[in-house]
């Protein structure tokens, strides 16, 4: 049985909501490097190219890449042969009001969602997923509030065909049109429960946008990519054909009585830092 102290974990975990908030991700870089080499209305392009050098201002200087710093997600993949010395929750909390504070990063989060109140750090959504070994994966997703607004979930019937579902997430997309900052990171969810497929849908954005998902839905992937940058969208909604970056899909078994799916939207700051402890 391995050992790791709390105070290990909420150090990591500080360290990760600035990197996540400072460094966007290469994969995400890279790929919209990729959307202007591609796009041919010249808006667009000019979109792009800010975007891509306010990312690299961000990470020179130091500084956040959007002002919405978003309401961090943890995930914590624990291994079985792992044993935490202090509580779990109260460092990751500790954590990200560290590295909210130490980063000069905006207190977004109010403690009561009816009557509201003074904005602090904390507390983080927290997700604990038990593995095999005697590892600690944590994962860092702040995402901002303007593309979170746009989360869609629909309880279809078990009869439902792919059509009807890849319907619906073109018609999530459409439905945000500009207000969540495109060009997007698209996580759909298929399957399980209704809360289990809000899950999935955000747990895709984490992929990779060069890795490829599920054999069985990568076609529907590629379906939908094609489809949805069809809308002409384009970036921060000024026309052209990069709507999307990549769409992933992540599918999980379900009930005969029903068929939930979820679509997470991602602006183009799609922000995420993983240690391994």
């Amino acid at each position: 049985m391995r050992l790791i102290s709390a105070d290990k974990i909420k150090d990591a975990v500080s360290e990760l909501c600035i990197e996540a908030n400072i460094k966007l991700r290469p994969d995400v870089l890279s790929a919209l490097k990729k959307a202007y080499r591609s796009e041919k209305k010249s808006r667009a392009r000019d979109i792009i190219s800010a975007i891509i050098n306010n990312a690299q201002i961000a990470k020179r200087k130091s500084l956040a890449i959007c002002q919405d710093t978003g309401y961090p997600a943890v995930f914590l993949e624990v291994g079985d042969g792992l044993c935490i010395k202090g509580d779990l929750r109260k460092a990751v909390n500790k954590g990200v009001e560290q590295g909210y504070k130490n980063g000069y990063l905006r207190s977004s989060i109010v403690p009561d969602p009816i009557k509201r109140g003074k904005p602090g750090y904390s507390p983080a959504i927290i997700h604990v997923e038990p593995v095999k070994g005697s590892r600690l994966k944590i994962t860092v997703l702040p995402k901002g509030f303007g593309c979170e607004n746009k989360t869609q979930l629909k309880m279809f019937n078990p009869t439902t065909n792919l059509k009807e579902i890849a319907d619906f997430v073109v018609q999530a997309v459409n439905y945000a049109g500009p207000d969540a900052c495109p060009p997007y990171v698209v996580g759909v969810g298929i399957g399980a429960t209704a809360d289990y497929a809000c899950l999935l849908a955000k747990k895709a954005l984490l992929r990779k946008l060069t890795v490829n998902g599920q054999r069985s839905t990568a076609k529907l992937e590629r379906d939908l990519l094609k489809r949805i940058n069809k809308l002409n969208i384009g970036p921060m909604g000024l026309g052209g054909k990069n709507t999307v970056l990549a769409v992933h899909i992540n599918t999980h078994p379900t009930h005969i009585s029903g068929l939930p799916v979820a679509v997470s939207i991602s602006c183009h700051a799609l922000r995420s830092a993983i240690r391994i402890l």
